[in-house]
């Protein structure tokens, strides 16, 4: 069933292509033809709950989007969703309302401050931390239905090394890692790393050093770290950047307001900045791999296995 879906996911895409001329031709006047294009795609995890990676993917998808970037945030912590909490959002629908048909996934984006476009999940609702391989492919089918409408695709992963976590972080191009100077975040993200390349061979990861005493402290965190992951794992670790210990980061959240749209000054709004900027320097997504529907194949295959 799996491999079928896939199969079908690439002939509706060679389709697609096939028939770009020919369906413009026949396209009523006005009316614009999607068009396929490369979208960046990140998962954003953690070994472990507490380092601030939620506030990482919020703050980094306004950053992006001020950029001029079309940005959509997916909260994929399938039972302990805070993306909408975050933002200050009261969201209606969520992704549950995706699997029981309720609702397309245009139909549960929320626009969000900043220009974000994000897709809740269902917090508190056990069933979505425990879904079944036909409610998986819902999800990720659903996804077809967004081509052409975004540039970036930040995901949310929960915390810990949960089957959604590894799928989420298996299927997209880049996978940023978020660790704080703490003993058990430094540990459970090896065993996160370890868990990913020893078992699924994923070779290449971003660091991200949050809650830093400062860029020199984060660096710091960062040798130390790639450096035992170097040592033991067949990876290599890439050093992303540094988000200071600022309390302006802190008065945003509780605040539910993004810093970077908060205190744009703050020294935490500026380091994301820094991040957009540098994420956005990455060569293009080029090829199949650069396109939406390659994620969707790849995060099919992964749930597969």
């Amino acid at each position: 069933m799996h491999n079928d879906q896939a199969a079908g996911l690439r002939a509706m895409r060679s389709a697609r292509q096939a028939e770009g001329p020919q369906q413009a031709a026949t396209q009523p006047k006005g009316k614009k033809v999607k068009k396929d294009k490369p979208v960046r795609v990140l998962a954003v995890a953690s070994g472990k709950g507490g380092v601030g990676k939620t506030n990482v993917s919020v703050n980094l998808g306004v950053a992006l989007s001020k950029m001029g970037n079309r940005v959509l945030l997916m909260d994929a912590d399938m039972s302990l969703a805070n993306v909408d909490v975050m933002l200050g959002l009261q969201t209606q629908y969520n992704l549950s309302h995706v699997l029981d048909g309720e609702k397309t996934l245009k139909d549960v984006m929320v626009d969000a401050p900043g220009g974000l476009k994000v897709i809740p999940a269902a917090s508190g609702v056990k069933r979505m931390a425990q879904l079944t391989p036909a409610e998986n492919a819902g999800i990720i089918n659903a996804f077809d239905e967004i081509d052409g409408l975004l540039d970036v695709l930040l995901i949310d992963t929960a915390a810990g090394i949960a089957d959604s976590v590894v799928s989420f972080c298996r299927a997209a191009q880049e996978v940023v890692v978020v660790v704080t100077d703490e003993p058990a975040s430094m540990t459970d993200a090896y065993a996160l790393i370890k868990v990913l390349s020893r078992d699924y061979e994923l070779t290449r990861f971003q660091l991200l050093a949050n809650m830093a005493k400062s860029e020199k402290h984060g660096k710091m965190l960062y040798d130390k770290f790639s450096q035992v992951c170097e040592q033991f794992l067949d990876v290599r670790i890439q050093y992303l950047g540094t988000i200071p210990f600022d309390t302006d980061l802190r008065e945003s959240v509780q605040k539910q307001t993004p810093v970077t749209l908060a205190k744009p000054m703050s020294e935490s709004a500026k380091a994301f900045r820094d991040l957009a900027q540098k994420i956005s320097s990455w060569p293009v997504p080029t090829g199949v791999t650069g396109y939406l529907q390659f994620f969707v194949e790849r995060l099919f295959q992964a749930k597969a296995d």
